[in-house]
């Protein structure tokens, strides 16, 4: 695995599908907000559903006129899917599917050994720049209070 991305350097943009099977660009998904860009390991593991959980119920804090959530796994889109439509997930879960971590491996939280992303987080401000990121272990949880505190300060 590289080094993750650091603060400062400028967001890879990039294009993935979604759990519908639609496109998504960074770029104009964001359209000039602030980005709370979540990579998780695995669908349907007991911390990441979790935290997408979590993520749901506080979508007030993530996704408003400044800002948005996006996250991305290298699951396939159908593991996505059925993980949205059991969690009631409605933020875009994009899929690294193939070729498998393109966009994991250019932000550097590719886990070769797993196949998966690290649990890691970066905040992209209007201008596509990284002000912010964590990287927790892979069985520790984020803290979405102090994500929400780092992302309100841009927005």
């Amino acid at each position: 695995m590289s080094s993750p991305l650091a603060v400062g350097a400028k967001a890879p943009d990039f294009t993935l599908v979604d759990q519908h099977g639609q496109q998504v660009t960074l770029s104009e998904h964001a359209a000039g907000r602030a980005t709370m860009l979540v990579f998780y390991p695995f669908a349907f593991s007991g911390v990441c559903s979790g935290e997408l959980v979590a993520l749901r119920d506080r979508l007030g804090d993530f996704e408003t006129d400044g800002s948005t959530l996006v996250t991305v796994s290298c699951d396939p889109v159908y593991a996505l899917r059925a993980l949205a439509d059991r969690d009631g997930l409605f933020f875009p879960l994009l899929s690294d599917f193939w070729p498998h971590g393109e966009v994991t491996r250019c932000y550097g939280v590719l886990d070769e050994r797993t196949g998966g992303p690290t649990r890691s987080s970066f905040l992209i401000d209007r201008e596509g720049v990284i002000q912010w990121s964590v990287h927790n272990p892979s069985g520790i949880g984020r803290d979405l209070d102090r994500h929400a505190g780092e992302l309100s300060r841009l927005v």
